[in-house]
């Protein structure tokens, strides 16, 4: 297998050796983003803290549980706990999305057995109390959507029946079942290979989306079993009729019909989530670390944000340490790319929520530090041109991030005021820290939580830009990253609004003995000042 971790070309490793494994490893300088589920094990004030204290770049509602009024308590403790760390955290809302479910038992039984060989039928009446016998299924279009011969996964997984025959007139299917198990009422099914019918977004999703996510001004929506294209733009219509334009999507891919459509939705969507919890349903196990490493892929080609998620560090929910195979998962996620990894039931219900985020933190920090960066940057940059022409924007932050490497600049400043820019320098890969100026808190929230290797700090205005790059400077040196002498690239506009970014200036930290004294805020050692407002 050829490497981008290596000076040329060369099998996997090439650019680590015994001193990379023996070297002490600090997350400080930390380019992967974490994002966390809120839940009950971390949701007050203090643990909050922790969490952000440990890395937590992202906050996840996950609407698949709860009520907006807890939802809304627990957001408002989160806010709490980012102004007393003075830290940027973006608020995402995952939607729980359609759905396809068993029903509910007779005579009050609360689980059925059921034993490999037998046969059982599905029935679409959803009314009907079912047994060992006969199940009832939420998903009316069940005879006529599946054939006989496929798989129905229920219960993620732990039964797994096999079609014989479809009665489309009677709503019901007959099912071989291939295992001994016992379930309970209304778990989740999944139909590998069919393409469902069902809503992009339910009518809970909207309410959520627009009577909570909406009015309190989150960042991102994580939008469940995105399907195809126009489902994103379902989607932005939706924000754009309620106010929400602002918020970014995240696009989760599932099934398989979302993968088939990914070149599609990549266009169209913020961001992407490799969901690999259902996706491991909808295809073969063996096969989602393909499309983990080709959706990760695809999405840095094309620049946008990718998240990966599930069961990442899952044995911490009840254990201090993680296995050895889940820190490979870890890293191996970061080698293929990621611009982000994300925590779950290790967070929101883990009696180690905070020692879940710090060593997810160690092991892609680990994972970066034997990352030769400036090999990474010429892939990513040959990738993009053999497949697209360079935007203007694109082809700026390009030239930015080689200037940067061609000078050995400590750390490459962006001015944005919509993230876009931004974006486009994060695509490239940069070796050094990106601090991405803005006056928005939103775009400050959005770049810090999702745009790998930035941070985000929110200043009063960009039109002063002069004024801007001495404060900059002294930052810079004030805060260690840079010292006297050292140059910094600086990418910004000529005159101020979203899109003007023209410019492309390289200054070099001076010294200034009367400013000492003051503490820095673009300090990358310092969670206090990590990604704040620069007052």
């Amino acid at each position: 297998m050829i490497s981008n971790t290596a000076d040329i070309p060369l099998l996997a490793g090439g650019y680590i050796n015994i001193d990379t494994v023996k070297k002490t490893g600090s997350a400080v300088n930390r380019r992967t983003k974490i994002f966390c589920t809120l839940g009950p094990a971390c949701w007050e004030v203090p643990q909050l803290e922790q969490l952000i204290e440990a890395g937590m770049n992202v906050a996840r509602f996950n609407f698949s549980h709860g009520d907006h009024a807890g939802h809304k308590a627990c957001l408002d403790r989160l806010r709490e706990a980012a102004a007393n760390m003075s830290q940027n955290v973006a608020v995402m809302l995952d939607t729980k999305g359609p759905e396809i479910r068993t029903g509910f038992f007779a005579d009050g039984a609360k689980s059925i057995t059921l034993t490999k060989g037998e046969e059982i039928v599905l029935t679409s009446d959803y009314s009907f109390k079912g047994s060992s016998k006969k199940l009832a299924c939420s998903y009316e279009k069940l005879a006529s959507s599946v054939k006989p011969g496929q798989s129905i996964l229920i219960a993620d997984g732990s039964l797994v029946l096999t079609v014989k025959s479809c009665d489309v007139a009677a709503g019901e299917i007959v099912a071989r079942i291939e295992n001994n198990t016992t379930i309970g009422e209304r778990k989740n099914m999944n139909l590998p290979g069919v393409e469902v019918e069902l809503p992009t977004l339910t009518e809970k999703d909207i309410d959520d989306i627009v009577n909570w996510g909406i009015k309190n001004d989150i960042d991102l929506i994580a939008a469940s079993f995105v399907r195809k294209a126009s489902d994103v733009s379902f989607i932005r219509k939706i924000l754009a009729d309620n106010g929400g334009s602002h918020i970014k999507i995240i696009s989760k891919i599932e099934n398989q019909e979302g993968m088939e459509n990914y070149s599609d939705i990549l266009k169209v969507t913020d961001g992407v989530m490799v969901a690999r919890g259902d996706l491991g349903m909808e295809i073969p196990p063996e096969k989602v670390f393909l499309a983990q490493k080709y959706m990760i892929r695809e999405a840095n080609i094309a620049g946008k944000p990718v998240v990966t998620a599930t069961q990442m560090l899952e044995s911490m929910i009840k254990n201090p340490r993680p296995t050895r195979a889940e820190c490979s998962d870890v890293a191996n996620a970061c080698y293929d790319g990621t611009d982000a990894v994300m925590l779950s039931g290790e967070t929101a219900n883990g009696a180690y929520f905070r020692q879940a985020v710090e060593i997810m933190a160690r092991t892609c920090s680990e994972a970066e530090s034997s990352v030769n960066f400036n090999e990474l940057y010429q892939s990513v940059r040959n990738s993009v041109r053999r497949r697209f022409q360079l935007s203007t924007a694109e082809s700026m932050a390009s030239s930015a991030v080689k200037s940067a490497v061609d000078l050995g600049a400590k750390c490459i400043i962006v001015y944005s005021e919509s993230g876009a820019t931004a974006r486009h320098v994060a695509k490239f890969r940069p070796g050094m820290p990106v601090a991405v100026l803005t006056p928005s808190s939103r775009v400050a929230r959005q770049c810090f939580g999702t745009l790998k290797g930035c941070y985000a700090y929110v200043v009063d205005s960009l039109e002063d830009t002069v004024m801007l790059n001495k404060e900059v400077m002294r930052e810079c040196r004030v805060s260690g990253i840079a010292k006297v002498g050292d140059p910094v690239v600086i990418l910004c506009g000529t005159s101020t609004g979203s899109g003007s970014t023209n410019q492309i200036m390289v200054e070099y930290v001076e010294d200034d003995p009367t400013q000492t004294h003051r503490r820095a805020h673009l300090d990358n050692n310092n969670a206090e000042f990590n990604g704040c407002t620069i007052s």
